[in-house]
Order: structure tokens, then sequence, then C-alpha cells
């Protein structure tokens, strides 16, 4: 017994290296998609596989239509990427990492999140506020964590077959296989293409990308209760290719000509991780562990007559040590850290490479009285070559005034080198000269991104009818110090960059209701009030393309199970949008002018997944079956190489309808 409950708390503590990770266990008699705990001091919520398969999430930024704490979008008319935000920013404010070390970042930024498929989630953390100094010092508006299935966890086999009218098809196929009584391995197989062109709304360009994509992982996990040593060892190869444009063009001929405007974006990307940790015996609550990663990222890209070009090599390296002072409710974790990025990047050849390193120390310390009152108090220190030297601060406060509430706040601050090219790719597919007005920074002639984000939130679970429900109150605020502009409210014609000159800030309300109607009937809705200004060189503007009104619904209905496991599960899931700030277009053409705010409007989606038995399902679905699709998506369509042509300015869906079907299959 005694092995086991070490094991347990083993896995718990290496999996993120964090006091943090053992708070988050659930314990709910009915397991629900999104759980949150009452108990834990920072304001997260946790997406289960169960969350997962309520939605056709095949990669990772396909895995939160379903929730309302991230908001996610199109960013653009021909790449079919699709973007994140959380409390109204955008996801270079977020930090998103894979098993606490980040994924996400730099070169990565713009299409990262379609490479992780979704098949191999075991779950998400989602945070609010200023993460974790254990994590770094980047994260801003949150922090999103995904832990990858487990091999120790996971089964022999898992089929998964997908297709849609889109014309994409994806499989996934996992194998598991116990080498001995501590060694375990998994091999991850996704594959996935778009075969056929679709122009549903006859501007002759794709809506939708050609597109292949291959990626393989190989996992491993060692762990030995009776020693205290655990382990992870991961290497995955990706290779994406992407292209998009007008209908007739053919790179093979119209590559970087005028003949036809056309777009590749080929990635190949190369990661290797592992994790080494340490129960000390007889105290559990004593551990060491250390990671370490590295990536190669490669990137070959071109948008009509624009190209793009990187390569980013990074190394990260934590070492982390968790114990506690006197007992159990004064604990603290403390270690260093190192990151190295080579950046070989070029925009239309014109070479702006560069190399970061920093090297950082933190201490996070935690009381908790596990029944009242919990905070977590951070600091960390790091020296960057482009940076500086600084100092992060992140508090973090939990208190139950009554039975089933919770009120928390946090407050802290994060810095963090723009890519303003590898996060604003979305403008190469446009006619918009590049300017950077400032040139006294360090980072493309900028100066960092400081921001401050602070906020409350409140939860209360109650009875309503005899049923649960509970009802949740959020409030964060980001105040920036300084930014990397992107200013696209000046000239239809130019994008500029530069240090903010006055004030830009974020203000994020959200209300949540949750209530379970009846037994297996549940309902989840949202509404979310944002308010985001910045100062521009025209002027103070709402920030272009978000609403500052949302509501979201989600109702869920699920079967009783039945002795072989049948059962139907069905879903349905609406989103609205209010209007939205649009960029400048007034200095355009009448027919390449578009209005000042968006129109308002809605998307709904849904899913019905049968269930056979405990290896096999199917599920059929629909997306935007309202068939809601933006008018003018598109600017000088009729010219792409005209000095009116625009593709960034994209506030709906594009291609309509889409409906799609599956299965799974398992072997346990």
């Amino acid at each position: 017994m005694k092995n086991i409950l070490t094991l347990l708390v083993l896995l718990f503590s290496i999996s993120t290296f964090s006091q943090e990770k053992l708070e988050e266990v659930v314990v709910d008699k009915k397991k629900k998609g999104i759980q949150k705990s009452l108990k834990k001091t920072t304001n997260t919520s946790v997406v289960t596989s169960k969350e997962l398969l309520k939605a056709a999430c095949c990669n990772l930024a396909e895995s939160f239509e379903t929730n309302p704490s991230i908001d996610v979008n199109f960013s653009d008319a021909l790449t079919g990427t699709k973007q994140i935000k959380m409390l109204g920013l955008t996801s270079p404010y977020l930090m998103i990492t894979e098993e606490n070390v980040p994924s996400v970042r730099g070169a990565s930024q713009a299409y990262g999140l379609s490479f992780t498929p979704g098949t191999w989630i075991e779950s998400i953390q989602i945070t609010k506020g200023a993460g974790s100094v254990v994590n770094g010092y980047e994260s801003i508006s949150g922090q999103i964590n995904t832990e990858i299935i487990k091999p120790a966890n996971d089964i022999p086999f898992f089929l998964n077959f997908y297709g849609s009218t889109d014309s994409r098809f994806e499989l996934n196929t996992h194998f598991n296989k116990k080498v001995t009584d501590k060694w375990s391995t998994s091999l991850f197989v996704h594959g996935n293409a778009r075969v056929a062109k679709n122009d549903m709304n006859h501007d002759h360009f794709l809506d939708n990308p050609l597109g292949k994509q291959l990626n393989i992982s190989n996992r491993w996990q060692y762990s030995n209760p009776e020693s205290g040593w655990v382990s992870f060892i991961n290497a995955r190869f990706m290779k994406d290719e992407k292209q998009t444009g007008e209908y007739d063009f053919d790179p093979d001929t119209d590559r970087l000509t005028t003949n036809h405007w056309g777009s590749e974006i080929n990635t190949e990307r190369l990661d290797f991780s592992s994790k080494v940790g340490y129960v000390f015996k007889d105290m559990p609550y004593q551990s060491i562990g250390f990671q370490n990663a590295f990536s190669n990222h490669n990137q070959e890209s071109y948008f009509g007559l624009n190209q793009y070009d990187i390569q980013q090599q990074s190394y990260y390296s934590n070492l982390i040590f968790n114990s506690i002072i006197n007992n159990t409710k004064h604990k603290f974790s403390t270690g260093l850290n190192f990151s190295y990025d080579n950046y070989v990047e070029k925009v239309n050849r014109v070479d702006v490479g560069r190399i970061d390193n920093s090297v950082g120390a933190f201490f996070e310390y935690t009381y908790d009285d596990t029944d009242k009152f919990s905070y977590i108090l951070g600091v960390r220190v790091d020296n960057h070559n482009r940076l500086g030297s600084f100092i992060t601060p992140r508090l973090h406060v939990r208190y139950n005034p009554w039975e089933k509430s919770v009120l928390r706040f946090s407050a802290g601050r994060g810095r963090r080198a723009a890519n303003i090219y590898a996060e604003n790719q979305q403008l190469f597919a446009s006619s918009r000269q590049f300017s950077i007005l400032d040139n006294d920074g360090k980072l493309y002639g900028l100066n960092p991104e400081i921001a401050w984000n602070y906020g409350m939130s409140f939860t209360q679970n109650f009875k309503l009818f005899g049923k649960s429900a509970d009802v949740t109150l959020d409030f964060y605020r980001t105040d920036f110090q300084n930014q990397a502009v992107v200013d696209v409210m000046q000239s239809p014609q130019q994008v500029l960059f530069y240090n903010l000159k006055g004030d830009s800030y974020a203000n994020s309300l959200q209300l949540d209701f949750n209530l379970e109607i009846i037994k297996h009937l549940n309902l989840r809705t949202a509404y979310k009030y944002y308010d985001i200004s910045t100062d521009y060189l025209s002027g103070s503007f709402q920030r272009p393309l978000q609403a500052k009104h949302r509501l979201f619904g989600n109702i869920e209905f699920e079967t009783h199970i039945k002795d072989k496991g049948q059962q139907w599960k069905f879903d349905f899931t609406t989103n609205w949008l209010g209007k939205q700030q649009l960029p400048f277009t007034a200095t355009n053409p009448v027919e390449d002018r578009l209005p000042e705010f968006s129109p308002s409007f809605a998307v709904m989606n849904a899913q019905i997944t049968r269930t056979f038995s405990s290896t096999f399902e199917m599920y059929i679905g629909g997306e935007n079956i309202g068939n809601y699709r933006q008018d003018d998506a598109i600017l000088g369509d009729h010219n792409p190489f005209g000095m009116h042509f625009d593709t960034s300015i994209v506030y709906a869906p594009i291609f309509g309808q889409m409906y799609y079907a599956g299965l799974r299959f398992k072997i346990k």
C-alpha cells in the first residue's frame, strides 16, 4: 500500500514538477468534462478527455470549442488557422506548455496549436491570470498546459478515423506496450490531408488550404516506486505542408510569379525532451526533478510575392526542488532554468535573425490550510541578453467564505519578446508594407513587452430545484507598461510596428452559469464582456477583430449506459459574437472598403455519438450549421497583386456549413 501511494504522489509530482499539480485531483462521483476545484489556489479549470470527445477536436487549436474560457477565431481567410484568445488577448500573451515545457512560442506561434493532435491529449489545464513563476516569466493573460497520454496509463491500441465535407481526412493510431514492470512505451502516429479544392463563396480563392501532415511521437516512461525514480523520454517528428491562394494556382508554374496568387507554408519540426525525477523515501512531500527539451522548427513559406522563412533551434532546461517548511501547510518550490533560442529569420530575403538566451532562478512559497485559505507567493529573477535583468512577482490567493464557494485573487507581471513577423504572418497575405518606426530597442528595434495582470474570481455551487448548479463571476485587467503595437488602423496599405506611445489595457468580465436540468442533461452558459483599447498613432480604438460582447451556450445529454456499454451522446454548442472593430479601410475604393464595425452573428455546432460497446463508437457532427459566412472576406480579390489586396480581416467563418463523421476503436 505504501508503494502504491508513493507511486501516485511520484507521478503527479514529476508530471509538472510543481506542488500545485498535487492539488489538481478532483474527486467526483460523476466525472465532468470540465473540472473546477473549490480548493485550488489558482483559477484553473481542467479539460478532461471526456470534454475533448464532444467536438471534432482534430488538434489542440480545435480543442476549445466547448470551453467558455477560451475564444476561438480564424486568423485569416486563407490558411484555415484558428487563433485562440484568453481575457481578450491573443495567444502570444498566453504561456502555452506541454507537460509544463514551453511549446507554442516563437516560430511556432502562428500554426503551432495545430501540431498537437487531439487524440494525444489526456487533459488540458487552463489557468486565468498570471501563471506560476516555476514555468517562466512570459505568462501575462494566463497559461494553457497540455498533458499527453502517459505510456503507463495507455491502452494497447487505439484507432480514430475522421472525414469531413471540406475534404479533410484524418487517421490516428496509438500503440502501447508495457515492456517490463517498470518501463512502458507508446507510439503515436497521426496523418491528415485535405485533398480537394473548396470555394464556397465564389471569390476564386480557396476557402481552406490543401495540405497534409505527418506527425509521429514515441514516448517512454520509467516508474520505480520502490526506489522513488521516475522518468519520461519523448521524441517527435512532424511535417506539415499547406497550399492556398487562387483556385487556379499551380505551385509548379506559378510560384513567386504574378500568373496567379498563391501561397505555400511548409514546416518540419523535431522535438526531443526528457524528465527525470526523484521522490525522497519516507518523504513523499519532497522531490527533485530535471526537465530538458530540444526542438528544431523550420518553416519555409511565401505569400504571393512575399517570402518568409524562419528556423528556430531551442533548448530549455529546468531544475526544480519541492519540499515543505515544518509541515505540509507550508510548501515551497525553488530552482533554476535556462533557455536558448537561435532564430534564422528572413523577410523577403532580408536577414532579421537573432540569438536569445536567458538564465533565471525562482522561489515559490505556498501556504494551504486545505480548508478555508491558501496563497501562493512567487518571485523569479532572470537575466536575458535582450530583455535585460528583471524581477517577476506573482501572487495567488484563495478564500472559501462559506460552504461550496470560493473567492480568488491574483496579480503578477509578465515580460516577453514580441516576434512581430512570426506572430503576424497573416499580414504577409496582403499588399501592406511593413514598417518599424522605432529602432533603439534590441528586438527588431523595439523594446520588450511588459504588462501587469490582476483579477478576482468568485464561484458558488448550489442546488436549484434540487439539481446541481454553479455560478462564477470573473474580472481581470491587463495593463501594458510597454507593448509592441501592431497598427492596422493608420492605413490599409501599411502595417506599423512601434513601442506603445500611450495607454493599452484589456478588461475582461465573464459570468458563467451551469445547471444540471435533469439527470444526464446539463446546460453550460457564459456571457463575456471585453473592454480592450490601445492608443494608436491615429487615435484610441478598440482592439481590432475583438467582439465586446460574447454569449456562449452548451447543452449535453447522455442516455443511460447499457450492460455492453451502449450509449447515445448528444452535444450542441452556440457562440454569439457582437460587433467587432475592423481595421481602417476608408481610403480604399468603394468595392474594397469595409464598415467600421462588423455585424453580430452566431455560430452553432452539434455532435451525436453512438457508443456500441466499450471498444467501438461512431460520431457525426456539424460546424456552423446555421451556414453563416462573412461577406467580402478577401479585399481586392479581383486584383490580388494590386495595392488593396488583403486577406487578414476575418471576423467570421468563411467556408460555411461543414459536416463530419468518424469512428473510434480500442483494444483494452
